[in-house]
């Protein structure tokens, strides 16, 4: 038996409950883990309140990330073996898998070997973050040494991978955060700039820091009417990466009466992770930096597996600077 998060009807944090059940053998093309670590997103609070892309069949289960130790593999899986250490990417729909559980079956193709030296909870803090930064600033939006990027909601686990992969890049990173509580620890993550848009206006803050050029590149993870005032701090010939939606509203398209010429796209890290070619370049990338040093996933905070609700109210209150991560406890009971 198995505990595994689940939840029978939309809402709140309220909604998820702590469940024994069978998990059984992987399939043809899956693996089954034994998992010490969770990284929460925000997509899973989406997907439990209805708002994601994709709707929960109830009795759901949810969740992208995890790392831990391959238990099983099913027929037809290369490359992995009972006992080795890994992490799951985001490269499945959580209507079919989910990591909120001690043991877990996922697809193959979201397994990928833990860096060396990286611990469960970071490498449970690690793959949505970078890998969403990596493809957009360096795939699509082709970030240059001394290009400056705009970076909005700075301090999401997704923000902080973004500056550090900026300046692994050699690029200047500019930060945003609605109040002065996060720029002090934006400017210690490593952000060149950080502009509080409840207090200062960001396209003339980008102009000033810029010299009057625009950034090259604007990362978005708001989305909604904002996008307007984003725009009009982006350099003629730059691009606006929208990836994120935390503001609901309608997202209106940049247009030529109003800014420069500049090239506006939505970005999914699915674009990255459901193609071989392009995941494999992204986990080189990224275990690269992770070997170096240049990038140290940042943890807010962990909770315990029992504690799944609170973690859920906790990353809701948007209070934290990086990644929440929750840890499993292992007994005689589920190992």
């Amino acid at each position: 038996m198995a505990r595994l998060v689940q939840f029978d009807r939309l809402g709140g944090p309220e909604v998820l409950t702590l469940r024994e059940v069978e998990v059984g053998a992987p399939g043809a093309g899956e693996v089954r883990i034994r998992v010490d670590a969770i990284g929460l997103n925000r997509a899973e609070i989406m997907y439990r309140e209805g708002a994601y892309f994709e709707q929960p069949v109830f009795p759901s289960t949810l969740g992208y990330e995890a790392a831990g130790v391959v238990e099983a593999v099913g027929e037809g899986v290369d490359g992995l073996a009972e006992g080795d250490p890994v992490a799951v990417v985001p490269a499945f729909l959580q209507s079919r898998y989910g990591t909120y559980g001690d043991h877990v079956i996922v697809p193959a193709a979201a397994v990928v070997p833990r860096p060396a030296g990286v611990d469960p909870v970071r490498a449970a803090a690690v793959w949505m973050a970078y890998i969403t930064a990596y493809g957009a600033l360096v795939e699509p939006g082709g970030l240059r040494p001394g290009d400056h990027v705009l970076i909005t909601a700075a301090s999401s686990s997704v923000g902080l991978a973004a500056i550090q992969l900026a300046r692994h890049i050699g690029a200047i990173p500019i930060a945003t955060t609605r109040g002065p509580g996060k720029k002090q620890p934006l400017l210690d993550a490593g952000a060149a700039h950080v502009i509080v848009t409840d207090e200062e206006d960001l396209p003339a803050r980008v102009q000033e820091i810029t010299g009057g050029e625009g950034v090259r590149l604007a990362f978005d993870a708001i989305a909604g009417p904002g996008v307007d005032t984003i725009a009009r701090g982006i350099a003629p010939g730059g691009t606006l990466v929208v990836y994120g939606a935390l503001d609901p509203r309608p997202t209106p398209l940049p247009n030529a009466r109003s800014y420069p010429a500049l090239t506006s796209r939505t970005y999914t890290l699915f674009e990255i992770t459901k193609d071989p070619e392009r995941l494999r370049r992204a986990v080189a990338f990224v275990g690269a930096g992770l070997a170096s040093g240049s990038f140290t996933p940042v943890v807010d905070r962990t909770f315990d597996l029992g504690d799944i609700v609170e973690a859920h109210r906790y990353m809701a209150a948007n209070g934290q600077v990086g990644k929440i991560v929750v840890t499993v406890t292992h007994d005689d009971a589920t190992a």
